[in-house]
């Protein structure tokens, strides 16, 4: 009898570590290869699983107010981990793309030099110019903060959830309208 409350109890207990790495989003940076054929396309009006689901799906900005678009959605260069315009994250998006910034070519050229490509068309993914509007992964953000080449932000489009990663005074540093 003990050896099978034992096993129930090795058995609960290797579940919730399972369910733990599977739905943690992890906090590192993304690659030319989250872009296959296919990907970048319109949500199709489809309502979208965000982190926040328990909050009604209202995402914020870093203002307090709702979140805006980051991009036409009317161009070939639709942003956001969902391909909605919209800098949101849900637990499949493992570079957690919250930042709306208008990229220039201090940070293409930064990010490139990291590995990540966002010049190069590849796929479906139409490769990046200065003045793109685009949600970037908040690590990569931060990461060229501190080396000097982070682009600024738009704050109306840039999601609340920064700030469990950066501070306010940093983040509005950054801002333009």
């Amino acid at each position: 009898m003990i050896t099978f409350i034992i096993l129930i109890i090795i058995l609960i207990f290797l579940i919730i570590i399972s369910i733990i790495f599977l739905y943690k989003p992890f906090k590192k940076g993304f690659t030319q290869n989250t872009f296959k054929k296919g990907f970048a396309q319109k949500n199709g009006g489809k309502k979208n699983n965000y982190i926040n689901e328990g909050k009604g799906n209202i995402h914020k900005n870093i203002l307090g107010t709702d979140l805006i678009p980051c991009c036409d959605i009317n161009t070939e260069k639709i942003t956001g981990f969902n391909r909605d315009g919209m800098c949101s994250s849900n637990a499949a998006d493992t570079g957690t793309h919250i930042i709306c910034a208008i990229v220039d070519d201090d940070f293409l050229e930064f990010t490139k030099t990291k590995g990540n490509d966002l010049i190069t068309p590849s796929g479906a993914f139409p490769g990046l110019v200065a003045g793109d509007k685009w949600c970037l992964c908040i690590l990569r953000w931060i990461e060229a903060h501190k080396a000097g080449k982070a682009p600024k932000i738009i704050p109306e489009s840039t999601n609340e959830l920064a700030f469990k990663y950066v501070s306010k005074e940093i983040l509005m540093k950054y801002i333009t309208f």
